[in-house]
């Protein structure tokens, strides 16, 4: 049974949504240090969590070092792809509010990543893999407005339209280092090894700008206890059970599987913070639990 599911597409999936588990924790956590500004978390969040999985592979990495020359250019990719996410992503936020960064960020992830295998790695998109993206997107979009009828923020045109172009860009630099690793562990990389390197490379990136967003950080033991819970569990355990998970699952589906993410935001907001959610939001919930129990079944039924 633990073979099974090491070796198979479901114990991917698994991992991935134990992921997408613990990444949907970030924003309730982040509740309890609102003096942290969130470039600052996600920099010492993803840059922190990077530079711990980059030492533990330290061995793996050294294991596959004939393999780092053959594949630079795809390494260095990913490398700057999670230097950029992160202060993408919370920027997009900031400029065109949570619903439509949200939305932007993480709705254009799975089809960037998908347009991505369809071009560089000639892979077929299948029907259900379609549908169930659509109902992903369009879950995650009802679920943000369900969620933002408290906080109508008045935002600029010219701040929204700028907003969105980050959320793209958010978008697509997680897609591009989702399909990194996923190339480096099929061109025979251990999964561990590939992720080390590419999250590590991005903490080099990451780190040095908490000189400039980091001002909060030593304020109080809060804000410390934050940034270790976020540093630890959602982006070092986290992104550890993604790398597995790519193993067998590719970037596509992995950043559609993703769209777990807010649903399970979303309910911890409910029930830690006491956020409320209408109609709309329960609707949004719903179509993405049908978006990832369709991914959910193996590919042959």
């Amino acid at each position: 049974m633990i073979s099974l599911i090491k070796n198979s597409s479901y114990g991917g999936t698994i991992a991935i949504l134990v992921a997408s588990c613990l990444w949907g924790t970030t924003g309730t956590v982040a509740a309890f240090a609102p003096t942290l500004g969130p470039l600052a978390i996600g920099a010492v969040a993803m840059g922190g969590g990077g530079l711990l999985q980059a030492l533990i592979a330290s061995q793996a990495i050294r294991e596959h070092r004939q393999f780092i020359g053959r594949n630079i250019s795809i390494i260095l990719l990913g490398v700057v792809a999670v230097g950029i996410y992160p202060l993408a992503f919370y920027s997009s936020m900031h400029y065109a509010g949570i619903t439509i960064g949200t939305v932007v960020s993480i709705g254009s992830a799975p089809l960037i990543a998908a347009v991505l295998e369809r071009f560089f790695d000639r892979k077929v998109l299948s029907k259900k893999w379609f549908l169930s993206f659509v109902l992903g997107v369009v879950g995650v979009s009802l679920l943000s407005m369900g969620e933002s009828h408290a906080a109508q923020e008045s935002t600029n045109e010219w701040n929204k339209i700028f907003g969105i172009f980050l959320g793209l860009v958010a978008g697509a630099t997680y897609s591009l280092y989702s399909w990194a690793a996923k190339r480096l562990i099929d061109r025979g990389i251990a999964a561990k090894a590939a992720m080390g390197m590419i999250m590590g490379g991005g903490a080099v990136i990451l780190l040095p700008t908490l000189l400039i967003t980091g001002g909060g950080l030593l304020q109080s033991s809060t804000n410390l206890l934050v940034a270790g819970y976020m540093m630890l569990i959602p982006m070092f355990l986290g992104y550890l059970l993604f790398g597995f998970g790519l193993k067998t699952v590719n970037a596509s589906k992995a950043t559609t599987l993703t769209l777990f993410e807010p649903l399970v935001a979303a309910i911890f907001a409910i029930v830690l913070v006491g956020e409320s959610v209408s109609w709309i939001g329960w609707a949004g919930m719903f179509l993405i639990f049908i978006c990832i129990l369709m991914l959910s079944k193996p590919e042959n039924t």
